[in-house]
């Protein structure tokens, strides 16, 4: 046999497979058949069992009750006193813008860094006036103030109030309305004042006594 002949006898040898090492090793530990059933397949059997005892619509009836009564009765704004002596300051909302402001062109209308009040464009018109909707005095104090004034509640059920009152009322979800004007009590009334806003906090006098 030439050379050549031999290395490639020698090369299919090699590329053959062989059955050197290969061994049966049996069956090790038990096998199971394959028994779980698919998560959706749970998923949906439980909400038919669930529309069948009649828990689907306990669920439904339980959830509508709640959001109608967290609407009428929002979470009161934490931390808020009645105030018990006047005190008064000024607001002042000026900001600085982060970013360029432009018009629906692409004009420029305030550069990134430039300080503006949002007063030299809209007016408060009204004050704002924060009260407890469950103290009858701070309620009577606000329906007395200005007609046009905006109610905001930091407690109470706007909903019956406006059924009760015929007027509008708000209410100062999470207090962040309170929070950037630094107000600590109830009764308080924010103004305008040229460029500022004026914000005070008003004690009422007890019951029964004269204003």
């Amino acid at each position: 046999m030439k050379p050549v002949q031999i290395l490639l006898a020698a090369l299919l040898v090699t590329a053959m497979p062989t059955g050197v090492g290969a061994r049966d090793y049996g069956q090790r530990g038990a096998v199971f058949p394959l028994i779980e059933r698919d998560l959706l397949e749970q998923i949906h059997a439980r909400l038919k069992a669930m529309e069948a005892s009649g828990e689907t619509a306990r669920l439904n009836e339980e959830l509508k009750r709640r959001t109608i009564a967290r609407v009428n009765r929002p979470d009161p704004v934490a931390g808020l006193a009645h105030a018990s002596a006047h005190r008064r300051w000024t607001f002042d909302p000026t900001i600085t813008l982060a970013a360029d402001i432009r018009g629906a062109r692409g004009e420029l209308i305030h550069a990134a860094g430039t300080l503006v009040n949002p007063l030299d464009s809209v007016q408060l018109r009204s004050p704002l006036l924060f009260l407890d909707g469950d103290d009858p005095a701070q309620l009577a104090w606000a329906l007395s103030e200005d007609r046009n004034a905006k109610l905001i509640l930091v407690n109470g059920a706007p909903l019956e109030l406006m059924k009760a009152r015929q007027r509008r009322f708000y209410f100062d979800q999470g207090g962040k309305l309170t929070a950037k004007f630094g107000i600590r009590a109830v009764p308080a009334r924010v103004r305008q004042q040229g460029r500022l806003l004026e914000v005070s906090e008003i004690a009422l006098p007890p019951k029964g006594a004269r204003p």
